[in-house]
């Protein structure tokens, strides 16, 4: 392993490989948390807090309604399909300790994103939001599903203003769409009706199934990652001893606004900083920029997770760039590239850094991150995680020299065991023992990592390769502009081109005026031939621009 280029920046107080034996299971870190910091508060949202220990009863009452009041045995798949709620965190922990594999969903996808979900995974049961049942109710026939438990945005808030709340939801926004559905179970009513009641153990073991994370299908159809406990476990194991250091236990604040059905949030947030014993600030919409500005202003926070836009949001509004952020120890990004100049700024706002980290939803997620409490190097992704071996091939499967670019392939205890029922498409995606990534990327001369763009996301100008992270980046440096995406167009004859979707961060910004930042920063060929304004981009759940569907 000494032969690795990244070797002499990585950090000297970091291991290069740990033991991964803390954990046999995620239940162990679940219940070890609860017994090191039972009254301390878990989970704020909406103004309301729960203690560790709160949050341990509601899920022994789920628990027991689980293994007592329906079929599900370990195992069987369920799903859930809610926004960053206090009730969320309680089912996903109450899932795995029942021995049940989470199926996360977007609460989001229309009826035919869930029918494909819910069939390709085989799922059996599902804990949903009132608000998208309805489209539940379209697809449900086509399913497994026989057990549903609903839940409302009000559950947890208490009596007055979780039926005040509930009022609004339904009476006021009308946010929840009439719908149908039999043999349903309130899940309120289980808490109350379970109280003070506790499941049976279930023995779970490293390799056991604890998610199928669905990917977002950027380049076909959805498939599900599936991560044992043993990834998710060894992912926290690496992280703590990657920022273990910076970070007091039962002492910190971390901010949730990413949704905690994304891989990013599901380890970082929710599992990792509840072995950490923090504070977790959780937001239900985070593009409610001034109502997220108040809940930022309400909690002094010390750590916060987001990606790109979702800094560059934040930067806009001047109720963040007021704020007191004397507690802030670092943001971590990620989920997207994070740009320069919202780092720069960030820093300049904040006085801490933002540090960009990568991983995907087939490595549980972290496979690399930037040195914290210094040595980190904006425009990367930092380092790779202890046991965590990196290395990029060329098209051939050959791998490159330090320099040269090519897809970025991982190995590490945190990949997952492979696709739900897809063994080819496993296979595929596998090189040895290393997980092909189809990001391509570039070991630069201090030995970190940088992400060039995504392998099918490459424009092909007259022979060239152009990456659109590339002129974004170009583009960025105007300040005039607030977001761009780039893709490439095609002409006539099949040949491609550049072209850029542009959202002014001032008015008078011009077509020629994007042109001319991207002549004095890139090569005629990357230049683009076609710039469109518009007034906002087309984003992933987590914020990520969907170039895919920019037109």
């Amino acid at each position: 392993m000494s032969d690795f280029p990244w070797f002499k920046s990585y950090p000297s107080e970091v291991p290069k490989t740990i033991e991964l034996n803390s954990y046999n299971n995620l239940v162990e870190i679940f219940d070890q948390s609860v017994k090191n910091f039972g009254d301390k508060i878990a989970y704020k949202n909406m103004d309301v807090e729960m203690s560790f220990n709160e949050v341990s009863a509601h899920v022994d009452a789920l628990v027991w309604h689980l293994q007592n009041n329906t079929n599900l045995k370990k195992g069987d798949r369920i799903a859930l399909q809610m926004p960053n709620l206090l009730q969320f965190p309680i089912t996903i922990f109450a899932c795995l300790k029942a021995g049940l594999v989470i199926v996360n969903t977007n609460p989001l996808y229309t009826a035919e994103e869930m029918r494909h979900q819910y069939k390709d995974s085989g799922a059996k049961a599902i804990i949903i939001l009132e608000n998208f049942a309805c489209n539940l109710q379209e697809i449900l026939g086509e399913t497994e599903i026989e057990t549903i438990i609903t839940t409302t945005i009000g559950d947890m808030l208490g009596g007055l203003k979780g039926a005040i709340t509930n009022f609004v939801v339904r009476k006021i926004k009308k946010m929840v769409p009439p719908f149908t559905l039999n043999n349903t179970t309130a899940l309120k009513q289980i808490f109350k009706d379970c109280k003070g009641k506790k499941g049976s153990a279930v023995d779970i073991k490293k390799d056991d199934n604890a998610f199928l994370q669905y990917t977002g299908g950027t380049t076909g159809v959805s498939k599900g990652a599936v991560l044992s406990h043993g990834n998710i476990c060894a992912n926290v194991q690496q992280v703590e001893a990657w920022i273990g250091h910076e970070f007091e236990d039962g002492q910190e604040t971390i901010i949730t606004a990413l949704p905690m059905y994304h891989i990013f949030a599901l380890t970082a947030n929710c599992v990792v900083f509840f072995r950490y014993g923090a504070k977790n600030i959780l937001i239900t919409n985070p593009r409610d920029m001034k109502g997220f500005c108040k809940d930022l202003k309400k909690n002094p926070f010390t750590f916060i997770t987001g990606v790109n836009t979702l800094f560059n949001g934040l930067l806009n509004q001047d109720a963040f760039r007021n704020l007191d952020f004397s507690k802030l120890k670092m943001a971590l990004g990620g989920g997207m590239a994070v740009q320069d100049v919202v780092a720069a700024e960030w820093e300049k706002v904040t006085n801490s850094p933002l540090l960009e980290a990568y991983g995907l939803s087939e490595t549980s997620p972290a496979a690399t991150i930037n040195p914290v409490g210094g040595g980190h190097k904006t425009g990367t992704i930092g380092l790779p995680l202890p046991n965590t071996d990196i290395k990029i091939f060329d098209d051939n499967k050959v791998e490159v020299a330090q320099g040269e670019k090519g897809e970025i392939g991982i190995k590490g205890p945190q990949v997952m065991k492979g696709y739900w029922n897809r063994p080819e498409e496993t296979s595929n995606c596998m090189h040895g023992d290393y997980f092909l990534t189809g990001d391509i990327g570039i070991i630069d001369e201090d030995g970190f990592f940088k992400i060039v763009d995504r392998k099918k996301e490459m424009v092909l100008v007259s022979g060239f390769n152009v990456y659109p992270s590339e002129v974004e980046k170009a583009i960025t440096e105007n300040p005039k502009v607030l977001e761009v995406g780039v893709k490439g167009g095609k002409n006539d004859d099949g040949t491609e081109y550049v072209m850029a979707f542009v959202v002014k961060k001032d008015e008078s910004l011009t077509k020629e005026e994007v042109i001319t930042t991207c002549r004095e920063n890139l090569t005629n060929y990357k230049v683009p031939r076609e710039v469109h304004f518009r007034d906002e981009l087309p984003k992933s759940n987590v914020g990520k621009i969907l170039r895919r569907l920019m037109k």
